[in-house]
C-alpha cells in the first residue's frame, strides 16, 4: 500500500506539469487575444482606437512575446509565489476574483453532495431488494428521466413554475436586503433558504446515476455464494444485506469524491448562469468569452490540479474500504 501511495504522488508530478502547458495552450487556441476582442468591443460601440495605448497594454502583459515566455511568466509565478497574474477584464488579481466566488460555490457543491448520497443510499437499496416491483419500475422510469434531463432545463423549468404560479423569482441566491450586506448568520441562512432549489436540480442527474450504479451493484452481490451460505445459516435478510454486499456496493459512493473537489470550483456553469447564482462558473465563462488569458488559464489549471488530487484521494479512501482494492494494489506492488 505504501509503494502505491508513493507510485501515485510521484505520477502527480508529470501529469500536473502536463495540465499547465494544456490549459496554457487551450487559452490561446482562438484568435487574437484580449485586446483583440477589447478593440473589437470598442468598435462596435463606435469609439476610437489609441495605437498608442494598445501597444503600451501589449507591452505590459507581454502578449507580443513567444508562447514558451508567456507560459514561463505564468507558471514561474504560480510555482514561486502563488501570482496567478492579473485579470484584463477585470483588473484584479485572478486569485482574489476566484476567491470572492468560492465560498457560495463550495456550499453549493456539498449540499448537492449530501443530497445525493442522502437519496441515492435508502432509493438504491430499495430498488436492489425489491427487484422487478411497481417500485422498481418506477424509481427506474424516473431514474432514467433524471438522467436524460438537462440541468439547464429544468432550471428553466423551475423558474417559470415560480414566477408564474408562486409570483416569486428564483434568481440569484441573497435577497433583495441581503445582496449587498456583509456576511453574518442572517446572510448565512438567506443563502441556505434560498439554495434549496439548485441543489435539488444539480442533484437530479447524479442522484439518478447514483441510483442505477447501486442497484446494479448490489444485485451483483445479492447473487453471491456467501449471500446464499448466510440465508442458509438463517440469519434476517436485513443483516445480510447491511453487513457485507452493501459494503461491497458503496464504492460508487466514495468516488464522488473524486469529483468533488473540481466542482467547488467549475459548478454546474449552466444551472449558476441561468439562476443567475454568483459562483465560479459563469465567471469561468466570461473569461473564455473575452479571452481574458490569465483568469480563463488560471480556472483551466485549478480544475485539472483538483482532479488529480480528487482522483487520488478516492482511490486512497477507496483502497482503505474495500479489502479487494487494497490486496490487488499490494499484489502488483
Amino acid at each position: 500500500m505504501r509503494r502505491y501511495v508513493t507510485r501515485r504522488l510521484l505520477y502527480m508530478i508529470p501529469t500536473l506539469f502536463a495540465i499547465s502547458i494544456v490549459a496554457f495552450l487551450v487559452i490561446q487556441l482562438p484568435p487574437g487575444n484580449f485586446l483583440t476582442v477589447y478593440i473589437a468591443q470598442l468598435s462596435a460601440q463606435g469609439q476610437g482606437v489609441d495605437g498608442a495605448q494598445i501597444q503600451a497594454l501589449e507591452e505590459r502583459y507581454g502578449l507580443n512575446d513567444p508562447l514558451i515566455v508567456q507560459y514561463w511568466k505564468w507558471i514561474s509565478g504560480i510555482v514561486t509565489s502563488g501570482d496567478f497574474g492579473q485579470s484584463f477584464q477585470y483588473r484584479r488579481d485572478v486569485a482574489t476574483l476566484i476567491w470572492d466566488r468560492i465560498g457560495l460555490t463550495l456550499i453549493l457543491a456539498i449540499s448537492t453532495l449530501f443530497l445525493t448520497w442522502a437519496l441515492a443510499f435508502p432509493i438504491g437499496i430499495y430498488s436492489a431488494v425489491r427487484q422487478y416491483s411497481i417500485g422498481d419500475y418506477v424509481i427506474t422510469f424516473l431514474g432514467f428521466l433524471g438522467l436524460a434531463t438537462p440541468n439547464f432545463m429544468l432550471a428553466l423549468l423551475f423558474a417559470w413554475v415560480s414566477f408564474r404560479y408562486f409570483g416569486q423569482s428564483v434568481g440569484g441566491v441573497f435577497s433583495p436586503e441581503y445582496a449587498d450586506a456583509a456576511w453574518n448568520l442572517g446572510k448565512l441562512f438567506d443563502a441556505v433558504s434560498n439554495l434549496w432549489i439548485p441543489v435539488l436540480i444539480i442533484g437530479t442527474a447524479g442522484t439518478a446515476a447514483l441510483v442505477r450504479v447501486l442497484r446494479a451493484n448490489l444485485l451483483d452481490e445479492l447473487r453471491k455464494p456467501y449471500v446464499t451460505t448466510a440465508r442458509a445459516k438463517g440469519l434476517p435478510e436485513w443483516r445480510i444485506i447491511l453487513k457485507y454486499p452493501l459494503r461491497m456496493s458503496l464504492s460508487p459512493f466514495i468516488s464522488t469524491i473524486g469529483w468533488i473537489l473540481p466542482t467547488l470550483i467549475g459548478g454546474e456553469v449552466l444551472v449558476s448562469i441561468v439562476l443567475s447564482l454568483e459562483t465560479t462558473g459563469p465567471l469561468l465563462v466570461d473569461a473564455l468569452q473575452s479571452q481574458d488569458m490569465y483568469l480563463a488559464g488560471s480556472f483551466i489549471l485549478v480544475l485539472g490540479v483538483l482532479t488529480v488530487i480528487g482522483t487520488l484521494i478516492s482511490d486512497l479512501v477507496l483502497a482503505w474500504w474495500d479489502p479487494r482494492i487494497r490486496h490487488q494494489h499490494v499484489e502488483r506492488a
